[in-house]
């Protein structure tokens, strides 16, 4: 007898939307039926219309924690990330002390996560000047892959690589590598200022667009893997459509913000919007969402970088004071669906933007997806719900979002992880690590 059977006239699988009923014993999906199947089991949940999702992957999460946990934590970020149908982060190497660049920093922030995680969370390594040496060792440890900065990363103990320090990172290690992609001779002085164009202005396409022709030069010549994390300038695509033309392995992922906020919207002095590489027009957003629609992007992912309060209004509002970084994890999906569904997209094309794509990007192949063999993540969400987002209903730690005040459709009614309910009472996640053989192994 199954442990649990969950229906939905409305569940994401492989086939995409059908009717179904998910069989789950232990931790695991162990049969996919037709939705009127008799299946015992000790426990029955018919969703009705209410769609079955696989439960997201994130991978590309700033926790912050330890070091600066007064910006965020394990405990909070995992609990709005699973408020917001996530089931697996991966926390990025920065802004924690110290920050994950050799493998006693890894122990450290794997202790200081340890008992408070609600969804499973793995680790992202980073590259900095200096620590090619540590990469093998790192990656050996467990972690995903590696981050590099080619611009000032806003934290001293993150500095960015030079093009020969990247190509040497790479050649340490045969490892998945991502880059924030802005260059700094094309970025400009930002002088202080409420007026989001003159930030905008100081951070131009060019410095995205040159910075990305780095990268793809970089992997091409050591025949290596490379994300560009969160895409904001479109222009860029058709560099990486070229280079992906002539063999070299390079993706690209964008966020939310990018897809669905306007530059020419965004008031005086509000500086939650604030985030680097930035928001731009409309007609860039209208190009990514070309881009993803036909895979040239492959995942949507938040770039949760929360701060405290203080931080995010310094200056009174002054976009050079600032900290640029936006909170979104438990946002990201009905920000997504409520923008894809205006444009004629479906909840298929939004689980293999956030859920498949992003964990297969990481070798998760048991999460992201409703099949026989893959972990029991899942989410019943209601797509023709509507909330208008409040913050300080946010699970995350400091209520700052751009998406104050707005009207969203989508809401996440039942979070499972590995077949039960998260409920924030006992945290369950569980730490997950790259493997060679599988990489795909919860532990």
């Amino acid at each position: 007898m199954a442990d649990l059977v969950i229906r939905s006239r409305r569940a994401v699988t492989a086939a995409g939307e059908r009717p179904a009923t998910v069989v789950i014993a232990g931790e695991k999906i162990v049969a996919v039926e037709p939705y009127d199947a008799d299946v015992g089991a000790a426990a029955e949940t018919d969703l009705g219309d209410v769609a079955l999702l696989p439960g997201l992957v994130d991978t590309h999460v700033h926790v912050n924690e330890p070091g600066r946990t007064e910006w965020e934590g394990f405990a909070t970020a995992t609990r709005a990330a699973a408020a917001g149908g996530v089931t697996a982060i991966i926390d990025m190497p920065l802004n924690s002390l110290p920050p994950t660049v050799h493998t006693d920093a890894l122990r450290t922030k794997q202790q200081a996560a340890r008992g408070q995680i609600h969804v499973d969370v793995g680790f992202w390594g980073g590259a900095i000047p200096g620590n090619a040496a540590d990469l093998p060792g790192l990656h050996e440890a467990g972690v995903f892959g590696f981050k590099a900065f080619l611009a000032d990363s806003g934290v001293p103990e993150f500095p960015p690589v030079s093009a020969d320090e990247l190509a040497a990172a790479l050649a340490a290690v045969d490892a998945q590598f991502l880059v924030h992609a802005e260059d700094p001779a094309h970025l400009h002085a930002h002088h202080a200022s409420r007026v989001y164009a003159d930030f905008l202005a100081s951070r131009p396409p060019d410095a995205e667009h040159a910075a990305i022709a780095t990268a793809i030069e970089a992997a091409r010549a050591a025949g290596a893997r490379m994300h560009i994390l969160h895409l904001s300038a479109a222009g860029a695509l058709a560099l990486i459509a070229a280079a992906r033309a002539q063999g070299v392995r390079v993706t690209a992922e964008t966020c939310p913000h990018y897809l669905t906020l306007d530059a020419a919207r965004v008031p005086d002095g509000a500086t939650e919007f604030k985030c680097c590489p930035p928001i731009r027009d409309a007609a860039n957003a209208d190009r990514l969402w070309a881009a993803l629609a036909e895979g040239l992007i492959t995942c949507v992912v938040s770039d949760h970088s929360p701060c405290t309060p203080e931080l995010k209004r310094a200056g009174g509002g002054d976009f050079a004071a600032a900290w640029g970084g936006i909170a979104s994890v438990q946002l990201g999906l009905p920000v997504i669906w409520t923008a894809a569904r205006a444009r004629g997209h479906t909840l298929a094309d939004v689980a293999a933007w956030m859920a498949r794509r992003p964990a297969d990007l990481v070798g998760l192949h048991a999460k992201g997806r409703i099949a026989v063999g893959a972990d029991a993540d899942l989410v019943a969400f209601d797509p023709d719900g509507t909330f208008v987002v409040d913050p300080h209903r946010l699970y995350h730690r400091n209520p700052v979002t751009p998406y104050a005040g707005q009207r969203l459709h989508g809401l996440v009614r039942t979070t499972w992880l590995r077949g039960r309910p998260v409920t924030g009472d006992a945290p369950r996640g569980r730490f997950l690590v790259r493997t060679d053989a599988s990489q795909s192994i919860t532990s």
